[in-house]
Order: C-alpha cells, then structure tokens, then sequence
C-alpha cells in the first residue's frame, strides 16, 4: 500500500512512493495506490475501513511512524513502524517545525473521534 496525498497538481506522494519501491525491485503489480490519504489519520483509518486491514507496519521516517502507529492503535490497529532514513537537514528543521502542530492535531483527533475525509467501498488487496 502506497497511501498520500495527490489533491494538487504536480503533487503525487502515491506515485512517487511506488516508483521508489519499483526501484527498489518491488514488483509493481504488488503496490497498491491509496491516494485519499491526504494527512496520515487518513491513511491510517482508510487502511482498516477500506481495504480492510486490521494490522500492518508503516514505513516512514521515524517522526512520521510515531505519529502513524499511534494514532492505528488508538483506534484498536495494531500497527508498528519501520523506520526509513531521515529527511535532510533543511528539510528536517522545517518537518520538525511543522510536526509540533500535526501532533497537537493527532491528539485533538483522538479525544473528538475525527474521522477519514473519504469513505468508499471496500477495495480487496491483492494476495502474495
């Protein structure tokens, strides 16, 4: 599952997470776009709702994972994170900078029930 945001022109996580993957000799055919996930509650909630996954690990950097694994277990996901290498050092302080205020909103999601922007029907993953 490659889930993220693409909601702007020019802008496509999903796609760019599954190139990588391909380069890295995942079988392309074995990635599946998620492209509602546009902030990580999303994804994490897509994730069981829709393609009906009630476990999974999330590969990310660790800011990231924190967050992900989090907020899948408290709504009853288990869930772990494999850490990714970490942004680079402009980029870092600006992601660290921003995740103050996406952890405020994780905790501020949690404690009112927010749920994910897009529903759906159920999509089946394909088996190994």
């Amino acid at each position: 599952m490659a889930s993220g945001d693409n909601s702007r022109h020019g802008y496509n996580e999903p796609d760019a997470m599954i190139a990588a993957l391909v380069a890295q000799g995942v079988p392309a055919g074995k990635i599946t776009p998620d492209y509602a996930g546009l902030r990580t509650l999303d994804s994490v909630l897509r994730m069981r709702d829709i393609f009906g996954q009630n476990g999974y690990i999330v590969v990310s950097q660790k800011f990231h994972n924190e967050r992900a694994v989090y907020l899948a277990r408290a709504h009853g996901i288990e869930a772990y994170g494999y850490n990714a290498a970490d942004v680079g050092q402009y980029a870092g302080i600006k992601t660290r900078v921003r995740e103050y205020g996406a952890r405020l909103k994780m905790f501020w999601d949690v404690w009112t029930g927010k749920t994910a922007k897009h529903g759906g029907e159920r999509i089946v993953l394909p088996d190994e």
